[in-house]
C-alpha cells in the first residue's frame, strides 16, 4: 500500500518514496511544539503499512501481525505496557496520545485500512474505492487537525475531500506500479463504462478506452480536491501568527503538489499504465510558487 500524496513534492514535504505518505514527517513548517506528535502519528502508520505490504510474509502473518500491532496501540492508548516489538514506534506515540489526547478510533480506522490491502485487489464501485480511503488516507488530515486545534463539521469535510483526493492521485501516479503487483484500484464499475476489460488493465495496453478511464478518474480526483481550497486559510487563522502562516503554506504546498502530479498525469496523456510520473526541481519550484501566491 502506498497511501498518500505524490513523492517529490519539495525537499521539506516528501516522504521515503512506495511508503506511507500522507503527511510531511515534521518537516520546517510545521509548528515545533506539534513536531514530536506528527512524527509518532507517521511512524506509526508507516510501520502498519510495512507489516502490511513489505517482505515475503503470507498474508496470515500480515494479518496476525497486524492484530498485534492493533493491541499494542489500544494497550498505549488506556496507559498499559506495550510489547517489545515495537518500542520505538509506541514509545514516541503513547506520550502523544495522552498529550493531545489523540482520537484513537483514528488511529484504528488506518490499522482497518491495511488489514484490508491485504486481503483486497479489486473495487467494484467508486463509493467502494472512497470507502477505503475514509479509512487509509482521511483519518490522517483528521488528526493533524486536531493537532492544529480545528474541529468544525466544514473543515472536517475539507479535509475528508482533500486526503481523499491526494490518496486518489497517488493511485493514478503508480498504476504502472500496482497492476504488475495485482492490484487495480480503478472502479469495476468505471471500467464498464469505458469499455475496458481486467484483461486489457493487466497487460497495462494503453487504448484510448484505458486512457480515457484514467483521465476520468484524474478529473474526478482534481474536482475533489479543489473542494478543500479554504482549508489552509481556515488552518492559518485558528493557529494565528507565524506558526499559522506556515502551517497554512504547508497544507497548500501538499495539495499543490498532487495537482502538480495531475498535470504530469494529463501531460502524458494518461498514459500512467505504462510510466509513473514524478515531480522533478523544476516541478518543486513551481509548487512553491503556487502555494505562496
Amino acid at each position: 500500500m502506498n497511501p498518500g500524496p505524490p513523492t517529490g513534492t519539495a525537499a521539506t514535504l516528501q516522504a521515503p518514496s512506495q511508503h506511507y505518505e500522507n503527511f510531511p514527517v515534521a518537516s520546517l513548517l510545521c509548528p515545533p511544539r506539534l513536531r514530536p506528535a506528527v512524527a509518532a502519528i507517521y511512524w506509526f502508520a508507516r510501520t502498519a503499512d510495512d507489516i502490511a505490504d513489505e517482505g515475503d510474509a503470507l498474508p496470515a502473518q500480515r494479518l496476525q501481525d497486524l492484530a498485534a500491532y492493533r493491541a499494542d496501540l489500544q494497550a498505549a492508548s488506556e496507559g498499559h505496557p506495550v510489547s517489545s516489538r515495537w518500542p520505538e514506534v509506541f514509545g514516541a506515540l503513547q506520550p502523544v496520545l495522552k498529550q493531545f489526547q489523540l482520537p484513537v478510533p483514528l488511529l484504528a480506522a488506518l490499522l482497518s485500512a491495511f488489514e484490508q490491502d491485504v486481503v483486497k485487489q479489486r473495487y467494484a464501485s467508486e463509493a467502494e474505492l472512497l470507502d477505503y480511503c475514509s479509512r487509509s488516507a482521511n483519518p490522517v488530515g483528521r488528526l493533524l487537525l486536531h493537532l492544529y486545534g480545528v474541529r468544525d463539521a466544514d473543515s472536517l469535510q475539507q479535509s475528508d475531500a482533500i486526503c481523499s483526493a491526494l490518496q486518489l492521485i497517488n493511485f493514478w501516479q503508480d498504476l504502472s506500479v500496482d497492476i504488475p503487483r495485482g492490484r487495480i484500484y480503478l472502479p469495476q464499475d468505471l471500467w464498464v463504462a469505458h469499455g475496458v476489460d481486467e484483461g486489457q488493465l493487466l497487460r497495462q495496453e494503453v487504448l484510448p478506452s484505458t486512457t480515457n478511464l484514467i483521465a476520468a478518474c484524474a478529473r474526478t480526483a482534481r474536482a475533489r480536491m479543489l473542494k478543500g481550497i479554504q482549508l489552509p486559510a481556515t488552518v492559518a487563522a485558528q493557529l494565528g501568527g507565524f506558526d499559522g502562516w506556515r502551517a497554512g503554506f504547508e497544507l497548500r504546498c501538499v495539495m499543490q503538489g498532487g495537482l502538480r502530479i495531475l498535470d504530469k498525469i494529463e501531460a502524458l496523456h494518461y498514459r500512467t499504465l505504462k510510466q509513473r510520473p514524478k515531480l522533478n526541481t523544476w516541478d518543486a519550484v513551481v509548487v512553491l510558487w503556487k502555494a505562496l501566491f
